[in-house]
């Protein structure tokens, strides 16, 4: 029988992921079956528990469940960690372990792919729930000399703050009170795109040569925010399906132990549309 594998979201329909990982195993000979399991919104740890039990080998989750993911872990990856967020499970001998691929898929595709450098940028990060949180620690580390955490709810964007700023120049700020300030990359971590909406930025934040990168991703390669973006003149814009393949990619290596090449995949769904 082959290992078991699933994402689990909601919605998740439109994941790509069962495609993705189908083209890893094929390229590394990897017996493996991969699925979307769609769960209620108060069901998650649920299903969690059904598939360990019908011997899942590992998850990945999305939307609206990284947070409670990583609570539901028996051990957790200094990433995680740092996220209390969890997008890959490994599920043996009753436990469950938690990684968070994210920031490396985000960090993987600007650098490898879109050949985009973080280091000494100033960054403006939208958002403060799991998907931001994932990329935080990375992109400090890569040397970002500015992140400022813009978030409706302050609250949030405030304790993002306080427990990351001890390992970099990370300040909080309301959406209203960017106007004097411009950004090299700004990202979008809401899930604003998915509904249709932009956040509410005021265009001078776009510096010349700014880059915009939107970690939802989207048909024909464009999001609301992307397009705003480019109304305001940014320089390179770029939606999140590069990341998709690199954040898969490195949970495929977590769960197989061989690391796949990402380039083919990600070609293949550009040409179709993705």
């Amino acid at each position: 029988m082959p290992d078991r594998y699933a994402v689990i979201g909601n919605p998740v329909v439109h994941s790509k992921s069962p495609l993705i990982h189908a083209e890893f195993a094929r390229q590394t000979a990897q017996d493996i079956v991969y699925v979307r399991l769609p769960v209620p919104k108060r069901s998650f740890r649920i299903e969690l528990d059904r598939f360990m039990a019908h011997g899942g080998r590992g998850l990945n989750i999305t939307v609206p469940f990284k947070e409670e993911a990583a609570a539901a872990c028996t051990q957790l990856s200094e990433r995680a960690k740092f996220a209390q967020a969890a997008n890959t499970l490994t599920l043996a001998e009753g436990k469950v372990i938690g990684d968070n691929t994210d920031g490396a898929g985000m960090l993987r595709d600007l650098e490898n792919n879109l050949h985009i450098a973080v280091h000494g940028r100033r960054v403006l990060l939208m958002g403060a729930g799991g998907a931001a949180r994932g990329v935080l620690m990375p992109l400090i580390a890569r040397g970002a000399r500015l992140v400022v955490i813009a978030n409706r709810d302050m609250r949030k964007a405030r304790e993002l703050e306080q427990r990351f700023g001890l390992f970099g120049n990370v300040r909080a700020r309301a959406y209203n009170d960017l106007g004097g300030s411009a950004f090299d990359l700004i990202i979008n971590a809401t899930s604003a795109s998915l509904q249709g909406m932009v956040p509410p930025l005021p265009g001078t934040v776009f510096a010349q040569d700014c880059v915009a990168y939107d970690l939802v991703y989207a048909a024909g390669g464009t999001t609301p925010f992307l397009d705003r973006a480019r109304d305001c003149g940014a320089a390179i814009t770029s939606d999140g399906l590069g990341m998709l393949v690199e954040q898969a990619a490195e949970s495929f290596f977590i769960w197989r132990g061989v690391r796949p090449d990402t380039r083919p995949v990600l070609d293949m769904l550009r040409s179709a549309g993705a």
